[in-house]
């Protein structure tokens, strides 16, 4: 089960998933309103959190989180405050019941990742793109458009052309033909 905490909120937020099974595991933990008790809605605890990467609007809640539930926060860059394990390119990491690969996709920040899990046909794509071809802005610190393009591409190269689901970092998901909505965000990011 994956479900997003955030939906519904009129904050400054990201989307946040809580990936239920077992290892149950929030993916971003979301800004500016009380994630804890979203959590306890569907479960008592959680095991880990798991970070797309450390923009303000993911990471917010961490204290809360992190106080509410004693975890540790992995993310792909441990020099960053809060990030407590590094997640490596390509490293295996269970999130619910499913084994996802993590992919370094920057562009939109250097400590980006992305969580592909081919047995579930799902991608947590973070703020790399978007459903109906949106992708992550590149014009905050660290953002850097061709390499977006190239993390887009990777995506590409890497997810089935028929995933089943794409969470987003923002805005809705996409419950089918997935892998067209990032088709869209590589030609809008290389038309922008």
């Amino acid at each position: 089960m994956i479900v997003n905490l955030a939906r519904g909120q009129r904050v400054f937020t990201s989307n946040v998933f809580l990936v239920d099974g077992d290892r149950t595991v929030l993916v971003d933990v979301g800004n500016d309103f009380d994630v804890v008790r979203e959590v306890h809605e569907y479960v008592d605890d959680i095991d880990a959190v798991v970070l797309t990467h450390t923009h303000p609007d993911h990471v917010g809640n961490l204290d809360a989180v992190t106080d509410a539930f004693d975890v540790d926060v992995w993310g792909y860059d441990p020099e960053v405050a809060g990030v407590d394990h590094a997640i490596a390119d390509e490293e295996s990491v269970t999130l619910g019941d499913h084994e996802y690969v993590a992919l370094h996709t920057p562009g939109h920040k250097d400590d980006h990742l992305c969580f592909y899990s081919e047995a579930a046909s799902v991608l947590i794509a973070g703020d790399l793109v978007f459903a109906n071809g949106g992708f992550g802005r590149t014009d905050l610190a660290e953002g850097d458009r061709e390499l977006l393009i190239d993390s887009i591409g990777r995506l590409l190269a890497t997810v089935d052309d028929d995933l089943s689901e794409l969470y987003t970092g923002h805005g809705p998901g996409v419950p089918n033909d997935a892998y067209h909505h990032i088709e869209l965000a590589s030609q809008a990011a290389r038309m922008g």
